[in-house]
């Protein structure tokens, strides 16, 4: 797929639903008693596996566009699966639901592509059995495939080494089948939407500091979600809007919840122009319109406890970097190395192809801005956020941009491409 330079991107965008949510929806209803509905459901693979995943344990999941009903068993109503579970790419699905199925009374095999069985697992199975759970990786190298032998657990106070939602979210499900109070502290506070919606299903879960905890319940209820867009997926939209030329975009109903909106902070600070309006809340979650135009943008430094905060769209922030005056460091991000791909090393790659002035580190990057953009052949590695990135910069490059694995973003957002030419035609 080709990208050239365009300028006066215009119009309205509304982002597909938020992935973290349309994963956890399906799960939590999954396990709960009686029906949940859930609208504005993101289609994309990685939550399709979620519900491949928990069809093959019985569960009765009606997906009809973007509605989805899910008609709960309860917390103890799975079925051993006839197969593996395939969580294809998806790591959401792959951690969560370890912790899910740690409780339960059979076995199983939970696998899945070439990137999740290089994906560290070793993060999950350490606390899990601590808990007593019967855990192991087939290859003995901690990722996947795994064997989880369902049996009883016990609480645990647990201190993650690091701010990961997913981890925390497996060890506070897993705390849902143990004996007691389940306790999760974090170095930092990482995305809290496990906590919100387990309370919202009937769970007893209370959040003091970076510490969640947990106890168990007779039973969980089927709720109605309604799912707000996608922040991580906004962030193409407004990079494009701050970077291209003569452009006014507004992304609708985004989330923002105040543990995933670092990037509109780091943004304004850059001096960008950017406004938030019709702030509202729906579900428990905080969600408002974004408006973004062409701005003269500044360097910054990013790092500390912002990271979890905005740890998916660092790639997106290291391309707007590049149209922003003075060097913009990039710290603390040692968890781009282990995503869908190495994302440190893939994209200083692909941006000094592209003739940018950028140095990788250790824990990040350093951008040295202004650096004009010229095109040349992308390699995605598969990675979503990489392509979609990249597609940004591409319409920002002189001469033309190919990105390898394009078709990648159907992973998290299948209308990307479209709605990109849409706003080139508005």
């Amino acid at each position: 797929m080709n990208f050239t330079r365009k300028k006066g991107l215009k119009g309205e965008i509304t982002v597909p639903g938020d992935k973290s949510i349309s994963h956890r929806s399906v799960m939590f209803g999954a396990i709960s008693k009686g029906i949940t509905e859930v609208d504005n459901f993101l289609t994309g693979a990685d939550c399709l596996s979620t519900i491949d995943c928990f069809r093959k344990m019985g569960i009765d999941i009606e997906l009809n566009g973007q509605h989805v009903v899910i008609h709960g068993n309860g917390l103890h109503g799975l079925k051993k699966p006839d197969s593996v579970l395939d969580v294809g790419n998806s790591g959401t699905t792959a951690r969560l639901i370890s912790g899910i199925l740690a409780g339960q009374r059979f076995n199983c095999t939970l696998d899945g592509d070439a990137s999740i069985r290089k994906r560290p697992m070793k993060r999950i199975i350490t606390p899990l059995r601590a808990m007593n759970a019967d855990i192991r990786s087939i290859n003995e190298n901690d990722c996947a495939p795994l064997i989880i032998n369902g049996r009883s657990l016990k609480a645990i106070n647990y201190n993650s080494p690091v701010a990961s939602a997913q981890v925390k979210s497996c060890v506070l499900l897993a705390g849902l089948y143990a004996d007691g109070k389940t306790c999760v502290t974090e170095p930092e506070l990482s995305r809290n939407h496990t906590e919100l919606m387990l309370k919202g299903f009937g769970a007893d879960i209370s959040s003091e500091g970076k510490t969640a905890s947990l106890n168990p319940v007779e039973q969980l209820y089927g709720q109605k979600i309604k799912v707000p867009g996608d922040i991580s997926s906004a962030v193409y939209w407004i990079v494009a809007g701050l970077i291209t030329p003569d452009s006014q975009i507004t992304i609708r109903n985004v989330g923002l919840n105040p543990t995933r909106d670092g990037i509109i902070e780091v943004c304004q600070s850059m001096n960008g122009n950017l406004t938030v309006s019709n702030l509202h809340t729906e579900g428990g979650e905080p969600v408002g319109d974004i408006t973004v135009e062409t701005s003269n943008l500044k360097a910054a430094t990013i790092g500390g406890s912002i990271i979890p905060r905005l740890i998916d769209e660092l790639p997106t922030l290291a391309l707007l970097a590049c149209f922003a005056e003075g060097d913009t460091i990039i710290r603390d991000a040692q968890e781009l190395k282990v995503k869908e791909s190495d994302r440190i090393a893939v994209m200083v790659n692909n941006l000094k192809k592209m003739g940018a002035n950028v140095e990788g580190t250790e824990d990040g990057m350093i951008i040295h801005g202004p650096c004009p953009l010229t095109g040349a052949v992308i390699d995605s590695c598969l990675d979503h956020r990489i392509a979609m990135t990249f597609a940004i910069a591409g319409i920002n490059a002189d001469g033309s941009t190919s990105i390898k694995g394009a078709e990648c973003v159907n992973i998290s957002y299948p209308d990307f491409y479209c709605e990109l030419q849409r706003l080139f035609t508005i």
